[in-house]
This record gives C-alpha cells, sequence and structure tokens, in this order.
C-alpha cells in the first residue's frame, strides 16, 4: 500500500515539498499532536506570550495568502473553462494545467502554516480554543489536501480551494482584527455568520461532490467519496459549534 501511495501520484508534482511521500505529513501531525499536548503544560506556570504584533502580521499574511489563491483558482478556471458539474483533472503539461497544479500545491501548504494558529493559542493560553473541532479539522485538512496535491491537483479539486480561500479571507481578517483587543469588539458582531459562511462551504462541496457521485464524470470517485464523507463530519462538527455557541446561549438568556 505504502508503494502504491509513492507510486500512483501525479508526476508532475511528486517532485514538489513534501508531496511524494506521506511521511513527512504524518511527522509534522505527530508533532503538531505532541505540541497541542505538552504546549499547555509547559505554559501552566507562564505568563500568556503577548503576540499581537506577531498576530497582526500573520494573519495579514494569511488574508493576502488566501486572497492570492482565490483569484488563481478563479482566474485559472475561468481561462481552462472549468466547468462546474464535471471537471476531469489535466495531467498534462500544458501552462493553464501547470498553474492550476500549483495553486493547488500552495493551498495544501497553507494548511500546514496554518497549524501555526494553535500554536499562537497554546502561547497566549487560549486553551479554551483547543477544541476536539479545531485540532479534527487542523490536522485533517492536511491529510485531505496533501492527497489532492499528490493524486488530483486540478479538475473537481479547484471547487474546494476557490471556496475555502474565499471563506479564509473573510475567517483571518475576523481574526487579525480581534487579536487588535478587546476595544475592537464592538466590531466584531459578526462572528456567528463566520461559522454560517463555513457550514454553508461545506453544505454547498457536499452537494456538489453528491452530484458527481451519481454522474459520469472522468473524476476519481474515491476522491469524491472521501470528499463527501470528511465534509458530511465538519458539517455535523460545525453545527453542534454553533448550536453550544449561539443557540443553546441565546436560550439560556431567555
Amino acid at each position: 500500500m505504502y508503494r502504491w501511495t509513492l507510486e500512483n501520484g501525479d508526476e508532475r508534482t511528486d517532485p514538489w515539498l513534501l508531496v511524494y511521500s506521506p511521511v513527512p505529513i504524518v511527522v509534522i501531525i505527530l508533532v503538531y499532536l505532541c505540541v497541542v499536548w505538552t504546549g499547555p503544560r509547559l505554559m501552566k506556570h507562564r505568563e500568556p506570550v503577548d503576540l499581537k504584533g506577531v498576530l497582526l502580521l500573520y494573519n495579514f499574511a494569511m488574508v493576502c495568502l488566501s486572497g492570492y489563491m482565490f483569484q488563481k483558482f478563479v482566474v485559472l478556471s475561468r481561462l481552462s473553462n472549468y466547468s462546474l458539474l464535471c471537471q476531469p483533472v489535466d495531467y498534462s503539461n500544458s501552462p493553464l494545467a501547470m498553474k492550476m497544479a500549483n495553486v493547488c500545491w500552495w493551498f495544501f501548504f497553507s494548511k500546514v502554516i496554518e497549524l501555526s494558529d494553535t500554536v499562537f493559542f497554546i502561547l497566549r493560553k487560549k486553551n479554551n480554543q483547543l477544541t476536539f473541532l479545531h485540532i479534527f479539522h487542523h490536522t485533517t485538512m492536511i491529510v485531505n489536501c496533501w492527497a489532492g496535491v499528490k493524486y488530483v491537483p486540478g479538475g473537481q479539486s479547484f471547487f474546494i480551494g476557490l471556496l475555502n480561500s474565499f471563506v479564509h479571507m473573510i475567517m483571518y481578517s475576523y481574526y487579525g482584527l480581534a487579536g487588535l483587543g478587546p476595544h475592537m469588539q464592538k466590531f466584531l458582531w459578526w462572528k456567528r455568520y463566520l461559522t454560517t459562511l463555513q457550514l454553508v462551504q461545506f453544505v454547498v462541496v457536499t452537494t456538489h461532490t453528491t452530484y458527481n457521485l451519481f454522474t459520469e464524470c472522468n473524476f476519481p470517485d474515491f476522491m469524491n467519496v472521501v470528499v463527501f464523507g470528511y465534509c458530511s463530519t465538519l458539517i455535523v462538527l460545525f453545527s453542534n459549534f454553533y448550536y453550544k455557541n449561539y443557540l443553546s446561549e441565546k436560550e439560556k438568556r431567555k
């Protein structure tokens, strides 16, 4: 199985950083989980680290990266005459196909960068943010995006990157404003709508993938099944988060 994993990837993306073998990704995830477990314990008797400047720079950089990927997904899909209903992967070395594969790699690598979110929570002693949803989402997104750039860098995969990059532009804008301090809270009334937008994203992707499972489309069904199962899980987890943080709290105030 390991040999099959190595040998059946896209030859164009295999030489790229972290793509050829799953081993580096497994190591990154294991190190991440060790940090999640040991970090709060190491910070227990320490003062929270002031990261206001770092967070401002980080969130601004993530907004720019998400915006760059969103723009590339839109432009390249239009230039390549992509179909929203069925789009096979172009495995050729044409300039457009290579550019699409490249932005898929950046989308995958952005998920590695986003592990920094957790590190910042730990250093600031925001341990209430280290929920199962947060850790599950960050670790599994890396695996799914790695599989995407390894086997299907383009085609239907662009749709996930397109939506997620758009959502993350808004999400990191929110984080950037929140990181400026408590005086910004009055401008952040739209937090629940950000969660709603994330849920809408997962519902749209699940619907899109379901359609492709029942139509003739030259895109690997195993990837559609993985995306369907994963997004269905995220719908359940984010719905639970939404209920606990907004609906349940609203009922208590009554």
